[in-house]
C-alpha cells in the first residue's frame, strides 16, 4: 500500500500477486433460478478494466466525470474501475431501467454534467434516449485484452467519485471524495470488519451506486485483495434465501444490510430452505444504513441460531456517504450493546438509563474506526458524555464537500479540537464511551414543545398486524397552531380492514405510549410510500407528496 493507492492501482497491484484467483462473482439470478455465476479472476478484471480505461481516454478528460448507468453486475465493477483508472471522476449510479427513480436520474446527471456514460449494450437504448451531450461508451463491445500501457498512480487529493446520497432527508447531492478518502475508508473497513486476505471474501446484494454497497462490494475488496461474491437486490428481495446461502458457500463471510433486511429474512426464509444452510463461518454482519432495532436482532439471531450463526457476528455500524460510508461499529467478539433509556428523558436530551415507565431501547453503533467523533449543541461546542446533540465526526475519509453545492457541513471547527470536522445533521450521544444514534435532526417532531423521535412513533403504529412492516413514515406538518404530527404507512399485503377503525386506535396508542396527537393517519396501498434509491422510506418525500396533495389518490381512509 503507498501513498499514491487508489482503487484501480490495487487491483493492479492484486492482477500481479494473485492474477489466477477469484477476485469477483455475479450471482445472476435472471438467468438461472439457482444463480449463475459470473467470475472474473484478478488478471481477467484488470485487463478489462484496462481495455475500457484505454477507450474512454479517447472520449474524455483527466477529471471529467464519467456516469455509470449499468445494472447490478460484474460489467459494474469494471465500469466503476475503469473510470477511476482513466483518471475520470466516476459517478456510480443505475441503468435507466431501474424502475421508480427516473427523476432521481435525470437530476443528478444535470448535477454532474458528465463528459461519458459507461453503460452495457441492453441499456444503450434507453441511455441514449436519457441523455444528450455526454459521450457514451458501452463497455461490453470493448474486447478485452491485456492493457497496452502503464496507467500512472493518481495524487491522492484527486476526486475519485462523486458518491450521491440517498436523499431520505433532502435532495441528492453528490458528495466529492477522494482517492485518500476511500482508500482510507475501505481499510478501516477491512480492519473493522475482521477482513484477512485469503480467509474472508465479502457477499453482498446492496446496490453498487449506494455507498455502502460500493465499498463492500467494490471497494474494500479491491484494496484488500479478497474475493467479492454480488447478486443483484430483487434478486434478495424475490427470495432473501439467497443471500443466505451465498453466505453458506462464501468461507469467512463479511456481508452487511439495513435492518428492515434481517426483519424480511428472519420472516421469509422456510424451515425447509434453512436445512441448506451453515453460517458457523460468517466473520461479520453489518447492519447499518438505518436503525437497529433490538427486536430485529433478536429475530434474526433466533432464526438462524440452528443454522450455526453466532450472536457475536452481528454488528452495528453507524456511518454516511460524506464520511466515505463507515464511521463507527461495535466491537469484534461480543454481541452489540443494548441500553434501556428513559424515553421522556432522552427526547428532553439526556440518556438516563431506565427505572421504570416510558422507555427506549437503542443498540450501540460502536466506537469510531479510527476517527474522532464529538456530540455537539447546536454552536458547535461539545456537550458532556450522555448529552443528546449533533454527531460531528473527523477523519481522512471525510469528503471534500458537495459538487457545485458550498454547505455549512463540511470544514466546521470544534473549539480546541484541531482539523476540520463534518456535522452529520444526525442526533446521538456518547454513553459509556460507545456512540448511541437517536435520530435525524431534520426528522425530529417537535410538538407542544415536545421531542418526538419518528422511528419511536413508527415502531408503535408498524406493530399494528393491518401496517405493512417497515412501511410507515412519521412527520411534522405546520399548522395554525404550531407543528402537528402526521403518519403516513401502507396496508399490509392480503389484509382487509376498516381503516377507519385502525385509524382511530393507531391515534389512541400513540397518544398513550407517546403523549403525541396525530393529526393525520394515512393508509396507502403497499409499496405507495416513497423510497429512496437505496430502498429506506423517505420521510422528506413522504411529506412532501403529503403536503401536495398528491398521497390523497392513494387514501384508503
Amino acid at each position: 500500500m503507498t501513498e499514491n493507492s487508489s482503487f484501480a492501482t490495487m487491483l493492479g497491484h492484486w492482477a500481479r500477486v494473485q492474477g489466477d484467483e477469484i477476485a469477483v462473482t455475479f450471482l445472476d439470478y435472471r438467468t438461472s433460478a439457482d444463480g449463475n455465476a459470473i467470475s472474473l479472476t484478478w488478471r481477467e478484471l484488470d485487463d478489462r478494466v484496462s481495455a475500457v480505461a484505454e477507450r474512454a481516454r479517447e472520449l474524455a478528460l483527466p477529471g471529467d466525470r464519467a456516469a455509470v448507468l449499468v445494472n447490478q453486475s460484474a460489467d459494474y465493477v469494471v465500469a466503476f474501475l475503469a473510470a477511476i483508472r482513466a483518471g475520470l471522476v466516476a459517478v456510480p449510479l443505475f441503468a435507466p431501467s431501474l424502475p421508480g427513480h427516473g427523476d432521481r436520474l435525470t437530476a443528478v446527471l444535470d448535477d454532474c454534467s458528465p463528459a461519458l456514460v459507461l453503460t452495457t449494450d441492453d441499456e444503450r437504448d434507453d441511455v441514449k434516449g436519457l441523455v444528450t451531450g455526454p459521450e457514451i461508451l458501452v463497455l461490453d463491445a470493448v474486447p478485452a485484452e491485456p492493457g497496452r500501457r502503464e496507467w500512472p498512480a493518481p495524487d491522492p487529493d484527486d476526486l475519485a467519485y462523486l458518491q450521491y446520497t440517498s436523499g431520505s432527508t433532502r435532495s441528492p447531492a453528490g458528495v466529492m471524495l477522494t482517492h485518500r478518502n476511500v482508500v482510507t475508508n475501505a481499510q478501516q473497513a477491512l480492519r473493522a470488519y475482521g477482513a484477512r486476505r485469503g480467509a474472508t471474501s465479502t457477499v453482498s446484494w446492496l446496490p453498487l451506486f449506494h455507498d455502502m454497497g460500493l465499498i463492500l462490494g467494490t471497494g474494500a475488496p479491491v484494496v484488500g485483495g479478497l474475493t467479492s461474491v454480488l447478486m443483484d437486490p430483487l434478486a434478495f428481495l424475490e427470495r432473501p434465501e439467497r443471500w443466505l446461502r451465498a453466505l453458506s458457500a462464501s468461507p469467512g463471510a463479511i456481508s452487511a444490510a439495513p435492518n428492515f433486511a434481517y426483519a424480511y429474512s428472519a420472516s421469509r426464509v422456510s424451515e425447509r430452505e434453512k436445512s441448506y444452510l451453515e453460517l458457523s463461518r460468517v466473520v461479520s454482519l453489518i447492519n447499518g444504513s438505518e436503525p437497529v432495532l433490538p427486536s430485529t436482532i433478536a429475530k434474526f439471531q433466533d432464526a438462524f441460531a440452528e443454522c450455526g450463526l453466532r450472536p457475536e457476528v452481528h454488528r452495528a455500524s453507524y456511518g454516511l456517504a460524506e464520511a466515505t460510508v463507515l464511521v463507527s461499529v461495535t466491537d469484534a467478539g461480543s454481541p452489540s450493546r443494548q441500553v434501556t433509556f428513559d424515553r421522556d428523558r432522552l427526547a428532553a436530551g439526556t440518556a438516563t438509563p431506565a427505572s421504570g415507565g416510558a422507555t427506549t431501547t437503542l443498540v450501540s453503533c460502536g466506537r469510531p474506526v479510527d476517527q474522532r467523533i464529538r456530540i455537539v449543541d447546536p454552536d458547535g461546542v461539545p456537550v458532556p458524555d450522555g448529552t443528546v446533540g449533533e454527531i460531528w465526526v473527523s477523519g481522512p475519509n471525510i469528503g471534500r464537500g458537495y459538487w457545485n453545492r458550498p454547505d455549512a457541513t463540511f470544514g466546521r471547527r470544534v473549539p480546541g479540537e484541531p482539523g476540520d470536522w463534518l456535522a452529520t445533521g444526525d442526533l446521538g450521544v456518547l454513553f459509556e464511551g460507545e456512540l448511541f444514534m437517536t435520530g435525524r435532526m431534520k426528522d425530529l417532531i417537535i410538538v407542544d414543545g415536545r421531542n418526538h423521535y419518528p422511528q419511536d412513533v413508527e415502531q408503535t403504529v408498524e406493530a399494528h398486524p393491518v401496517v405493512r412492516p417497515h412501511s410507515a413514515a412519521a412527520f411534522s406538518v405546520p399548522g395554525e397552531d404550531g407543528e402537528a404530527a402526521v403518519v403516513v404507512l401502507e396496508r399490509a399485503r392480503d389484509t382487509e380492514a376498516d381503516y377507519g377503525e385502525v385509524a382511530a386506535w393507531l391515534r389512541s396508542e400513540v397518544s398513550a405510549v407517546h403523549g403525541l396527537r396525530l393529526r393525520d393517519v394515512v393508509f396507502t396501498e403497499p409499496g405507495e410510500v416513497p423510497r429512496t434509491s437505496s430502498g429506506k422510506i423517505s420521510r422528506a418525500l413522504t411529506r412532501q407528496r403529503y403536503l401536495d396533495g398528491s398521497l390523497d389518490a392513494r387514501r384508503l381512509a
